[in-house]
């Protein structure tokens, strides 16, 4: 451990999904969010083991330890889909889960120091965990924890984690009254993760922005509404028989996708691209004509809690057509270049494109920007986090005393 190790506190971030090596197609903001607390912590990730994951290694400065809850060949419950679409899709899984939970404690626990303050990404089951540490401790929620699992059961274990939490932060806004009823009307912060809009995301004038091409960027699953946007297709190619898709992601409802294109007859249409890491995304949404965001409610009750993927876009200069869902609203609010469509309706969402594609929305993205950088840019984002951890950090400290 180095002397500026020693003098910072300890950060033990919890977490379920973290990119497994470099370039990893999972979801990366916890890691861009703990390489830039580095800053003003010694953080430590304590995320599950996968199959061609180191078990232990620093990625950007942060020192990332993954447990192993099974053996190998099974250590399947979080990658390629999630828990929650892991576990319903085979339900066999949920045994996995006891060792899941235990795996991360008790790795968590010889990592607590007497400074560490613990994050938790995730109410369940990091947020569990969190709360059967001896440590202060705030559970940021992105939003499938909160509107997904609300059986008796997972709710009740929900309150019990939030109400003993020192925080609590959700990623929009949509989100704040479901929490609150939670953690018994106590206040939350608004805090979402971010993206780089500084030098990544960013539009590049050398790029010709292609007239007549939709990009989707997403899991397959059901809350990212790709079906509604395959059906929608044959609307547009009525009128604009030029349009193509390009779909970036993957997910278990991908052959169930495949098919429908099939059936439809959009085969020549629509490129499933599968899953890539962001610095290859960037073309894509610089070239693309507008960006989709189909998201729609799941049968599960999950919901999109910020989406990214679409501050991605509008930090390329990309427009961007999306389901008017409150997280949605949340971060296109009076945006130039975005509109807001009907959730789940096809007819809607074909109404949506076309009318973007007749127009000339690529040129007011740029109108937006500076608003765009001074919420989500992951310089601004990280200094919040800063900000919420430190001051939970104080305030243990001088209750202590």
């Amino acid at each position: 451990m180095t002397d500026e190790q020693v003098r910072k506190p300890r950060l033990i971030v919890l977490a379920s999904t973290y990119p497994r090596w470099e370039d990893d197609h999972e979801p990366s903001f916890v890691h861009q969010l703990a390489r830039r607390l580095t800053s003003w912590f010694d953080v430590v990730v304590v995320c599950p083991h996968a199959a061609g994951a180191a078990r232990r290694e620093v990625m950007d400065g942060v020192q990332v330890e993954r447990y192993r809850y099974a053996p190998g060949s099974l250590e399947t419950l979080v990658n390629d889909g999630g828990i929650t679409t892991n576990l319903r899709r085979a339900p066999w899984k949920w045994l996995l889960v006891p060792t899941f939970i235990l795996g991360q404690w008790m790795t968590a626990r010889r990592l607590v120091t007497a400074n560490a303050i613990v994050h938790a990404h995730w109410i369940l089951t990091p947020g569990l965990v969190a709360r059967c540490l001896k440590a202060p401790f705030v559970v940021t929620s992105h939003g499938a924890d909160l509107f997904a699992l609300r059986g008796r059961v997972p709710t009740a274990i929900k309150r019990w984690v939030l109400r003993h939490s020192s925080d609590l932060t959700v990623v929009s806004r949509a989100m704040l009254p479901l929490a609150q009823a939670l953690c018994g009307g106590r206040p939350a912060a608004v805090a979402p993760m971010g993206v780089d809009l500084q030098h990544v995301f960013t539009p590049d004038e050398r790029v010709t922005r292609e007239s007549s091409r939709l990009l989707f960027v997403g899991r397959l699953v059901e809350k990212k509404g790709l079906d509604v946007l395959l059906h929608a297709l044959p609307i547009v190619l009525n009128v604009r028989p030029e349009v193509s898709l390009t779909v970036v992601g993957f997910g278990p409802l991908e052959e169930v996708l495949r098919a429908q294109c099939t059936r439809l007859g959009l085969d020549g249409v629509v490129t499933f691209a599968g899953a890539m890491p962001s610095s290859s995304l960037v073309k894509y949404y610089r070239s693309a004509t507008a960006f989709v965001a189909p998201f729609r409610k799941a049968s599960s009750g999950d919901q999109e809690g910020l989406g990214l993927v679409l501050v991605e876009a509008l930090g390329c200069g990309c427009p961007v057509v999306a389901s008017d869902l409150p997280a949605v609203r949340d971060v296109l609010a009076d945006m130039p270049g975005v509109l807001c469509v009907p959730e789940a309706d096809a007819a809607a969402l074909a109404s949506g494109i076309l009318q973007v594609l007749n127009s000339n929305a690529a040129a007011e993205v740029g109108q937006g920007r500076e608003r765009l950088v001074a919420r989500f840019d992951w310089d601004a984002v990280a200094n919040r986090y800063a900000d919420i951890l430190s001051s939970v950090r104080r305030n243990t400290a001088d209750g202590s005393r």
